[in-house]
C-alpha cells in the first residue's frame, strides 16, 4: 500500500456531515474511526481496513490534505 504525501503512512480524516438519519451501520463506522464530534480531525494509520471504513461513508467523512 502506498503511503500518503507526507510519507508517514497516516491518514488525517475529518467528520464533515452529521450521522443523524443515517443507517446504524454508518454510525458505527463513524464511531469506529474514532470520531466523537462534528468537524473533528483524527489521524489514523493508512491501512486497508481504515480505507475500507472511509469508503463506506464518503458522504460523512473526508480525507484532509496535510
Amino acid at each position: 500500500m502506498a503511503a500518503n504525501k507526507n510519507g508517514n503512512g497516516k491518514l488525517r480524516l475529518k467528520w464533515v456531515r452529521s450521522a443523524i438519519c443515517t443507517p446504524v451501520k454508518h454510525k458505527r463506522v463513524v464511531r469506529g474511526l474514532g470520531f466523537t464530534r462534528l468537524n473533528q480531525v483524527v489521524e489514523r494509520p493508512d491501512t486497508a481496513a481504515i480505507r475500507g471504513m472511509v469508503a463506506k461513508v464518503p458522504h460523512l467523512v473526508q480525507i484532509v490534505e496535510t
